[in-house]
Parts: C-alpha cells; sequence; structure tokens
C-alpha cells in the first residue's frame, strides 16, 4: 500500500477520495482499496515525513468542508526511489507485483527486467506443483474441479506467455539503448 501511494502521489497531490479512485483505477483488478486501510496509511506516511497534508485555501472550500491535500516530501521521494530499486522475492509475488508493475514507468530497466524474471520463475514453479499435484490427484476429481485447475492452469501458462513478451521487450529495448562498441583497432 505504501508504495501505491507514494507513486500516486509522486505524479500529483491529492485528497483521499481522489487517492483511492486513482488507486482503485490503477490497481482496482490487482485489490481495492477501502478507506478504512488508506487512511490509516496515510496517517503513518504523515508520522514517518513521508507526505505532508496541505489545507486548501479558504476560498477552496466548497460545500462548507475542506479537504486535505496530500503531497509528496522530499523524503517521500528518497524513500519512493528506494522501493523503486526492490527487486527481491517480495516484488515478485501475487500482492506487490501489479503495485511494482504499474510504477514501471519510474523504474530502471534493469530492476524492472530482474521484477518480470523473477515473477516468470516464481509462476513456473507453481505451474510446475500444480501440475505435479493434478497428474497426482487427477482420477480423484470430479469434471468440474477438474475443470477449474485447468482454467487455473491456464490463467498462469497466459501470464507466463505474457511475461517472456514483456521480457524480450525489455531486452530489446536494453539492447538498443546501449552504445555499440567500436571493434576497428587505430593501432595500424
Amino acid at each position: 500500500m505504501e508504495l501505491a501511494v507514494l507513486g500516486s502521489l509522486h505524479e500529483t497531490p491529492l485528497h483521499g477520495y481522489e487517492l483511492r479512485k486513482r488507486l482503485n483505477a490503477l490497481l482496482g483488478m490487482f485489490r481495492a482499496f477501502s478507506y478504512g486501510s488508506l487512511y490509516p496509511c496515510l496517517r503513518s506516511l504523515l508520522a514517518q515525513g513521508l507526505i505532508a497534508e496541505e489545507q486548501p485555501a479558504p476560498n477552496a472550500i466548497v460545500g462548507g468542508r475542506s479537504k486535505i491535500v496530500y503531497k509528496l516530501t522530499a523524503e517521500g521521494k528518497e524513500r519512493l526511489q528506494d522501493m523503486l530499486t526492490q527487486a527481491g522475492p517480495s516484488a515478485w509475488e501475487d500482492e506487490s507485483f501489479g503495485v511494482h508493475f504499474a510504477f514501471f514507468r519510474h523504474t530502471e530497466a534493469e530492476v524492472r527486467l530482474r521484477i518480470l524474471e523473477g515473477r516468470r520463475s516464481r509462476l513456473e514453479e507453481r505451474l510446475d506443483a500444480v501440475r505435479t499435484a493434478l497428474a497426482r490427484t487427477r482420477e480423484r476429481l470430479d469434471s468440474y474441479t477438474l475443470e477449474l485447475q485447468r482454467h487455473g492452469l491456464e490463467s498462469v501458462e497466459r501470464e507466463v506467455r505474457w511475461l517472456n513478451e514483456l521480457i524480450a521487450t525489455e531486452r530489446r529495448a536494453s539492447s538498443e539503448e546501449r552504445p555499440e562498441r567500436d571493434t576497428t583497432s587505430t593501432d595500424e
């Protein structure tokens, strides 16, 4: 949640309702953000000095209610950059991969590639385990459970194919960015 909030506030200051709306639009298919989880996160980030509250000007108050706007502090920007460089196993897991992926435009190519490859490896391990378990229990499962298992396998296989395409694209882009080395000798 911290990465999602800091990443969203990096783009523009927002009040709580706008922030929740943006997070749900950005990551809604991966997870829904409730006010019950958002505001404790905001309080924690405020206490850590990673975000600051901005009170609106008195003439900007609409409907008699002022809305507190949250913005990233310099410390928050540093923390966001630190989080965007982390490419370890936590970035590959189901709970956080979507959040990391949503902010890939702010992430260095090498880190993006490590996260994508780590995610693919994790899913390939999962595929192997499910295939092995399914092979052992196939004859004991009813047709609906088998269909559910097949659907799960196909979903993970589809994500692995998608990751393979993303990895290939990242590698091509990376090789195009590197200047070609001059292989001619000047000692002639």
